[in-house]
């Protein structure tokens, strides 16, 4: 059952996003300046493809770049990617099978709203947050 969910979430949602998000991406390296938002598009286009059993986390070295960066993101691409989430989200939980699939879209929307500063991980592993407790 689970690889048939899998299956429909990249036919009816993950594909498309993924490849809207590679095509900005594009454009954005061809921009020089805006290589960043390239970086992070691409990141986006893999957690839209295949957002299962991975999460984000905040980035603990993230700084003023990282929030100048979210920003900018936010004014120029954020909020509507939030809309397309949410509206495609919604799309999906009409359906019982589609419900899941609604969550993996939920899950994406903070992602989509501010990138700079976050990072994406899988379920089982954690960004390292300070230094290593020392063995006395």
């Amino acid at each position: 059952m689970t690889v048939i969910l899998v299956f429909l979430g990249v036919v009816l949602a993950g594909f498309w996003l993924a490849v809207g998000y590679v095509l900005a991406a594009i454009v954005m390296f061809i921009l020089i300046i805006t290589i960043p938002f390239g970086v992070e598009a691409m990141k986006l286009a893999a957690y839209a493809l295949w957002p299962f059993g991975r999460h984000i986390e905040r980035r603990p070295d993230a700084g003023a770049g990282s929030f100048i960066g979210n920003v900018l993101w936010f004014l120029l691409a954020g909020w509507w990617l939030a809309l397309m989430y949410v509206v495609t989200g919604v799309l999906l939980a009409i359906t019982i099978i589609g419900i899941p699939l609604a969550i993996g879209n939920f899950k994406q929307i903070p992602m989509a709203l501010a990138p700079f500063g976050r990072e994406i991980v899988h379920n089982d592993e954690t960004l390292h947050r300070g230094p290593e407790p020392q063995p006395y």
